[in-house]
């Protein structure tokens, strides 16, 4: 069971604070922390994937062969498989190389375009993981500032649709610096 550990009012949506696991979340759209080929052989992408069953992999692959390599903070959409939300945006975070290689303009960019694409299909909820921060090294403390602003952009588009934003948060430690910046 996902617990949630703040709820904050921006003007357009809430973002929510959540401690748990991504793929028990009964939002319409969760955001998967892919790579570029949208190969999900490790981390919470592998995670997803074996969740949400062969057709999570199945459109991953037709969606490559169709469009191509994504670039980092790019996203595709795939449906949610066996999961309990109906779609999976991908979403090509960057990896973390000490800060000197545009890594928070990428990050910036690949949740936005989450968002965007939430909104896109008219979608009223979405949940997030520390985009990243696992295999991918950024450092959370970095991250969860750029995921703020990111909303923060977000809502100055003043979307439609999309009411919930939400932060699912599992790893050790990582709702303290969630808590903290939001």
């Amino acid at each position: 069971m996902n617990e949630t550990l703040k709820l904050i009012k921006f003007k357009n949506f809430y973002v929510e604070i959540v401690k748990g696991d991504i793929t028990i979340e009964k939002t319409d759209a969760i955001v998967n922390a892919a790579n570029e080929m949208l190969q999900h052989g490790g981390g919470l992408a592998r995670l997803i994937a074996q969740k949400g069953g062969i057709i999570v992999e199945r459109e991953s692959n037709d969606f490559i062969n169709s469009y191509g390599e994504l670039e980092v903070g790019d996203v595709a959409v795939t449906t949610g498989g066996n999961l309990p939300a109906k779609h999976i945006i991908h979403a090509v975070g960057p990896v973390w190389f000490g800060g000197n290689k545009d890594e928070k303009k990428l990050l910036f960019n690949a949740i936005t375009n989450s968002l965007k694409k939430a909104e896109d299909m008219n979608l009223t909820s979405i949940a997030l993981p520390a985009v990243s921060c696992g295999i991918f090294r950024y450092p959370v403390e970095l991250a969860v500032p750029v995921y703020k602003e990111a909303c923060e952009e977000f809502d100055k588009t003043n979307p439609k649709s999309l009411k919930t934003i939400r932060f699912i948060v599992f790893d050790e430690g990582y709702d303290k610096v969630f808590l903290e910046v939001f």
